[in-house]
């Protein structure tokens, strides 16, 4: 799989159902390759044991990746007892077996009770976490354990939805940097007989769910048509559904796109916004543009430019830009 020396420039968010048995990263790399994009991240990896919702961000949509990573996550896991491995889960070393006693549900349920809201939490050294400039995985494969300290998360739901001999199938809905590994072990140690994760399936992250996701395989078979691969790309606006829109005028926009400090109307409320141009208005400055910038919310007249911050500033509100789309002209 040869990778071609520049790519096209595209830009937006590719929601991918990750399969099992591959990297986030290796995944990334593949989607990358299909579109030919010339530049690709993805939001909050997952193992290669787990699959589902991994949202991947093409060209400036990069930029604001970070509002997703910021956001909780939902997951269907299955918890093995009676197995302590090395990993936490099911592809690490085997590191000592006990009995698992006959455990009623309401027993499971006082445990899981534990676990249930906010608690602190010791990520697992199979994280990747950074400790002195490399990650915590990469220490754990040279058998070195490096102390790591609590941090806390919030488990907002956690459902029992069966119970087998040797097995849990939870359900977790979570805070960023909960790590449903370590969750896994603690519980299998609170019950005595230990645990480890043999299915991880994420099925929400931030407001994206596995139904809106496509998989893998059916981007491969797609492959070298664009116009079919394209239509599975969501605007970039899309990963910012919580913050506030403002539209700002023609002579507005020159302005903000110049770097300058732009006066406007009273506004609602302070803070950061979503901001939105005219589309005339970048034609006016720039001509057509190749890259795309079209919104999930307004119509075909308005393009979404990035975040501001609107602040009241002596009776007067201004907007300052904090990260825009880079809109590049048609050579």
């Amino acid at each position: 799989m040869g990778r071609r020396k520049k790519g096209r420039l595209l830009d937006g968010v590719l929601l991918l159902d990750k399969p099992l048995d591959i990297t986030s990263n290796g995944a990334l790399q593949k989607v990358r390759w299909l579109f030919d994009a010339r530049r690709a991240g993805h939001t909050g990896a997952l193992d290669p044991l787990a699959t589902g919702v991994l949202p991947i961000c093409f060209g400036e949509a990069t930029k604001f990746a970070k509002y997703l990573l910021e956001s909780s996550k939902a997951y269907y896991t299955t918890a093995q007892l009676g197995e302590i491995r090395e990993s936490g889960d099911s592809e690490g070393e085997l590191v000592e077996t006990r009995k698992v006693p006959d455990f009623s549900g309401a027993h499971i349920e006082q445990s899981l009770d534990k676990f249930r809201g906010d608690t602190m939490q010791v990520p697992t050294m199979w994280s990747a976490l950074k400790y002195q400039g490399r990650p915590l995985y990469k220490w754990a494969r040279e058998g070195v354990t490096v102390e790591r300290e609590p941090r806390p998360i919030t488990v907002s739901n956690l459902r029992l939805d069966a119970i087998t001999e040797d097995t849990l199938s939870l359900y977790v809905e979570c805070s960023k940097g909960t790590y449903i590994r370590s969750l896994v072990e603690d519980i299998g140690l609170d019950l005595g007989c230990g645990a480890h994760v043999s299915m991880l399936r994420r099925s929400i992250a931030g407001h994206f769910e596995l139904e809106q996701t496509v998989s893998l395989q059916t981007l491969v078979d797609l492959e070298g048509d664009f116009d079919a691969l394209s239509k599975f790309i969501q605007p970039i606006d899309i990963l910012l559904p919580n913050l506030p829109y403002i539209c700002i005028n023609n002579r507005q926009t020159r302005s903000l796109l110049h770097g300058q400090t732009v006066r406007i109307s009273p506004a609602e409320k302070s803070g950061f916004h979503r901001v939105y141009i005219p589309k005339q208005a970048i034609d006016e400055q720039l001509g057509p543009i190749a890259n795309i910038a079209k919104t999930c919310e307004l119509g075909d007249d308005w393009l979404f430019a990035g975040v501001v911050e609107l602040s009241e500033q002596s009776d007067q509100w201004e907007l300052q830009a904090k990260r825009l789309i880079n809109f590049t002209p048609v050579s």
